[in-house]
């Protein structure tokens, strides 16, 4: 409910960017001293690659709220699946109600960063700030023509 209509607004619906669809997953999850086991969760990870230059991960999960760290590496494997190791790459990963930003540069040694966690709790809404980011992701990679 959230992430689409910020997608659509940032023209990522639209061709050339194409989506891909649901994939299940189990995430194996440590839990705090007080309980005795790991509990294993299971959602449906969705995910959009564009042009294999950017990887919009989100994950679902009912019941419990994952982290966004949790989906790091995931993400960053993905990320690093790309075809064209001299270009950045971008990806962002949400959990509906926080997103993060990522960049992966895989050139001999590959490095990465990720932003400061994004959230539409807080008093002010940073709903626009994640479009902003997705907006000149749209542009950046558009503007490469065919994303290589």
């Amino acid at each position: 409910m959230v992430l689409s209509p910020l997608l659509e607004l940032a023209g990522l619906y639209d061709p050339p960017f194409r989506l891909r669809g649901e994939v299940p997953v189990e995430l194996s999850v440590a839990v705090p001293a007080s309980e005795t086991e790991d509990r294993l969760l299971r959602g449906r990870l969705d995910f959009l690659m564009v042009q294999q230059r950017l990887w919009l991960v989100v994950f679902e999960s009912k019941g419990t709220a994952l982290n966004l760290d949790t989906a790091l590496p995931q993400t960053l494997s993905y990320m690093m699946a790309n075809p064209n190791p001299g270009v950045p790459v971008y990806g962002m990963v949400s959990n509906g109600g926080e997103f993060m930003f990522l960049k992966l540069a895989s050139q001999e040694t590959p490095e990465y960063d990720v932003s400061r966690v994004f959230s539409y709790l807080p008093i002010q809404n940073e709903l626009y700030d994640v479009l902003k980011v997705l907006k000149r992701f749209s542009r950046l990679l558009q503007s490469s023509g065919n994303g290589t």
